[in-house]
């Protein structure tokens, strides 16, 4: 999971900075008004900045850091430029001091906090979790880099795009395209990446297989069949466990939308990985693939997991049997228990039941008040 830090231009054209865990589902919030606050009275808005981080403490750091900054320094960040960044920085005082008979050559020489503070900043900005020299694993050990993704010529753009959101999905961010077909960049991979574009930005193109990966040690060819190329066969979750035990740099390559690899490419490859999939049925889509095998590489390392949130501890009898006493009592008053020799054995039904649901103090307190609710509810006259 990636979190995002986020920058939003709105109808009044100031700015709003936020942080989420879905970054799709926070901006319609925001242009529908969903949340409230701020931005509900200035829509629309327009996603103008956007980041991802490993953690949600890093994310949220981010976010504070930005919310203070001037409009000045926003701008300059939207636009990456980080020497207007930096320069943004310089408190007034200082710039207008280096302004007044400070030699040029002097300026540079001696850079205040805010300067140093400022391209800390912007380094770990830069720095989205690319995690490429190695990769912190749940027992804190430090493992292999991440793989990387390579697409031999990739046909749509849009495809491309959506490969990008799954492999930033899962913490990879690293993509190598081989002649795509439509050239490279290309306008529909953007809006397909919803949000993954540092994947895109720094996406690299080959004129073949071979010279992309030709610093990876390891290669896995992703296909259906062997096409008539004898490799060990390796299940995505077998693939991932050699990967994370590799000390070199990894390759997963994919094949373009309708063919899918040649034979060729396959030689080149040192494994096969192929997914467990309905014989009757077996056409996977790219982004489908790709987010396949990062999920399955994404199980080896730290990515931040939803927070277990404790369920409330079930009442105490007492304040249950309160709550049968009370709609006991609504009961009768409706006429419920008819006829009225069966009473108990309705009520022991009645308690059996609502002793199966482990009911919270809170569940309680509901319960009594839909009850009361209903009791006030007046009769047709």
């Amino acid at each position: 999971m990636s979190f995002w830090t986020y920058l939003l231009h709105c109808a009044d054209r100031t700015y709003y900075t936020g942080h989420t865990d879905d970054l799709d589902r926070r901006l319609y919030q925001h242009q529908e008004g969903i949340l409230g606050g701020y931005t509900s009275t200035r829509r629309p808005v327009e996603l103008v900045w956007a980041e991802a981080f490993a953690t949600r403490e890093e994310a949220k750091a981010a976010e504070l850091k930005i919310k203070n900054w001037s409009r000045a320094k926003k701008e300059a960040l939207i636009a990456r430029d980080w020497d207007r960044l930096q320069r943004a920085s310089i408190p007034p005082a200082e710039r207008r001091a280096r302004l007044i008979g400070v030699p040029e050559q002097s300026r540079g020489a001696m850079p205040s906090e805010v300067e140093a503070a400022t391209v800390r900043v912007l380094a770990s900005l830069e720095r989205t979790p690319r995690l490429r020299s190695g990769n912190r694993g749940e027992d804190g050990s430090v493992s292999a880099p991440p793989p990387v993704i390579v697409l031999v010529h990739p046909q749509l753009g849009e495809n491309i795009g959506k490969a990008a959101r799954a492999m930033l999905n899962f913490g990879l961010t690293e993509l190598r395209l081989v002649a795509p077909r439509d050239g490279w960049p290309n306008p529909d991979a953007g809006p397909a990446a919803s949000g993954a574009d540092v994947v895109l930005a720094e996406a690299t193109v080959y004129d073949s297989l071979a010279a992309a990966v030709a610093d990876c040690t390891t290669v896995y060819a992703t296909t259906v069949r062997k096409r008539g190329v004898t490799k060990p066969v390796l299940t995505p979750e077998a693939a991932a466990k050699q990967v994370h035990a590799s000390a070199g740099r990894s390759a997963y390559v994919f094949g373009p939308e309708r063919s899918g690899l040649e034979t060729d490419d396959v030689a080149l490859a040192h494994s096969i990985v192929t997914v467990p999939i309905n014989p009757e049925f077996g056409s996977l889509n790219l982004a489908q693939a790709v987010i396949l095998l990062a999920y399955e590489w994404s199980k080896g390392v730290a990515l931040a997991s939803p927070p277990d949130v404790p369920l409330d501890p079930p009442a105490p009898q007492g304040e249950l049997e309160q709550l049968v006493e009370h709609l006991s009592r609504d009961l009768d008053a409706a006429g419920y228990f008819f006829p009225p020799e069966r009473t108990d054995a309705t009520l022991r039904t009645l308690r059996t039941a609502l002793t199966k649901t482990g009911w919270s103090h809170n569940d309680i307190r509901m319960m009594h008040g839909i009850i009361t609710a209903l009791g006030r509810t007046k009769k047709p006259s």
